[in-house]
Formats: structure tokens, sequence, C-alpha cells
């Protein structure tokens, strides 16, 4: 332009003619759940390209930009990206976002994980996770030939302390070194490093991710079942090897 490139600013016949881009857009705008003056954005946009100009329809493209623009907003809302991503079939194909609220069905249909249970059901339903572990634990222990009441005395002692430390690591080193319980379960040191290492994993944080890591108590837990255990040869080898003997 001969008054340079933002006279357009104050030009009455821009004015005009963004007047009429809203007016003849605003069907389409609101189709869309746009206003007027946003596809008549649209709309100067592309009448700036040249390609526009020189076009033998001009209203065509602009029209067919228009239309391309407002179907991009609207799929940007929907699917809570920008309009530039919304453009791109990568992206667009998926459907909008919804969310579970307005579904009909309840949010604990979709995945048990979702459930929220009051605070004393959900107490109650740890305890009872908690209790079924210890008697799986108690039932490997005595599978493999180690006398049941040590078993059952050793798995609720290691399950008590585990309640005052802050984590499993912690509870092997002040349990290892507990002589107190060794007497009172009448079992050698190997034998109670054995069940220590069963109950609560290896202590060696290279391993802290593995089923040797982990321990029989977190892994029954988080759902390992106790027939699980039963072909794990490893675990099985160490508790063979260190069943406590009867003592006349």
């Amino acid at each position: 332009m001969a008054d340079g490139e933002s006279s357009w600013r104050s030009d009455a016949e821009v004015a005009e003619l963004m007047s009429y881009a809203a007016r003849r857009y605003a069907a389409l705008a609101r189709k869309h759940g746009l206003d007027p003056w946003e596809a008549a954005t649209a709309a100067f946009d592309a009448m700036r390209a040249a390609s526009t100009r020189h076009a033998d329809d001009p209203w065509a493209i602009v029209t067919r930009a228009v239309q391309v623009t407002c179907i991009a907003e609207e799929r940007a809302r929907g699917l809570m990206c920008s309009v530039q991503q919304a453009r791109r079939p990568r992206y667009s194909a998926f459907h909008d976002a919804e969310r579970f609220s307005d579904r009909e069905n309840a949010l604990v249909d979709y995945h048990p994980a979702l459930r929220v249970l009051p605070p004393d059901q959900e107490e109650c339903a740890g305890a009872r996770a908690v209790e079924s572990a210890m008697e799986d634990a108690i039932a490997l222990f005595a599978l493999v030939g180690w006398p049941a009441d040590t078993a059952r005395a050793g798995v609720e002692y290691v399950c008590a302390r585990l309640a005052d430390v802050a984590s499993r690591i912690s509870a092997f080193e002040q349990l290892r070194r507990d002589y107190t319980a060794r007497v009172l379960l009448d079992v050698p040191q190997s034998s109670w490093r054995a069940m220590l290492r069963a109950l609560l994993g290896c202590p060696d944080p290279a391993q802290e991710h593995t089923s040797a890591g982990r321990g029989i108590l977190l892994r029954l837990l988080v759902g390992e079942s106790l027939e699980t255990l039963l072909h794990d040869d490893r675990l099985l080898t160490g508790l063979l090897e260190n069943v406590p003997c009867r003592r006349s």
C-alpha cells in the first residue's frame, strides 16, 4: 500500500468489508459455536493471501478458508488443543474430550482402581488385604516344611515391626540384628535371615524392583497369588535350605 502496511486500520472501506464478511459468514460461525467476528477475522487472513487476490473466484477461496478455520476452532475446543494441532489429521481424528460426569455410567464402572471407599470401609479393606497376605505367607512357610508355629510367630513379628519403620529395607536391617526375635522364635541366624529375605525381599537397591527385591508380603499385597509364589524356584530354594530344626 502506498500509505503503509497499516493504513487498513483506519480505512473506511476495510471496515465496511469486514462488516460485510461478519454478516456473510455469521451463520457459518454460529454453526460451529463461534462469534461472527471470528469468522470475519479468518476471512481477513484469507484475503491477504496472494492466491486469493489473483483467483478467478476470490470469495470461493475465502469461504472455504473460513469454513476450514471454523471447523478447526470447534475441534480445538473439543480436543482441548491448539487450532494448529486441530488442523492436522493425526489429532483431529480423535473424538472430543469427555468428562466422566457427562457419561451415564458411574466412574467406578471403568476400573476398580477408580473406586473410592468411605474412610472406614477403605481402612477395613486395607486391613483385610494385609491379613490375607500374612495368612498366605504363613501357609507358604508351612508348605515348604517350616514349623507352623514358628512361621506364624515370625510373620506376625515382622509385620508388627513393619508398622514402626519407614521402609522395608530399614525394617530388614533392624530385624536382622534383632537378637530378641531369634531367641523368642528359637531359630538360628541363617533361618532368621532367610525368613526376612523371603518376607521383605533382598535389601540390595539394585534388586528393588525385582521379585527377589520386593519380598512375598509386598508381592501378595499387589495381587500375586500363593500359587504363583510356589512356582518361584529361587524363593523356595532359599526357604528349603534354611528350614529350622526342632530342638528337643
